[in-house]
C-alpha cells in the first residue's frame, strides 16, 4: 500500500460509517494543496477496493455515497 492509499484509508477508518465529503476527503488524507485532486481521489479509491475488497466491482468496505463521497463500511 503506498503512502497516499495508506492516509486514505486512514481517514476513512477515522470516520467509518460516516460518508466523508470529497473535499474534505482530500484534503485531510492528502493536505490543503490536493484540495482540488478529485478526480486522483477516484483513481485512488478504485487502488484501495482493488486491494481490500472481495469483489471491487461490489464493494462492501469503501462505499460511494454519490455526489457527496465515500463511507468505509467495516463489519
Amino acid at each position: 500500500m503506498t503512502p497516499k492509499e495508506f492516509n486514505l484509508l486512514a481517514v476513512l477508518a477515522q470516520n467509518a460509517g460516516r460518508v466523508v465529503p470529497r473535499g474534505e476527503l482530500v484534503v485531510e488524507a492528502w493536505g490543503d494543496s490536493y484540495r482540488d485532486a478529485i478526480d486522483s481521489l477516484k483513481l485512488y479509491i478504485h487502488y484501495l477496493r482493488q486491494k481490500l475488497e472481495i469483489n471491487p466491482q461490489q464493494p462492501q468496505l469503501i462505499v460511494t455515497s454519490r455526489e457527496v463521497g465515500y463511507r468505509f463500511a467495516p463489519n
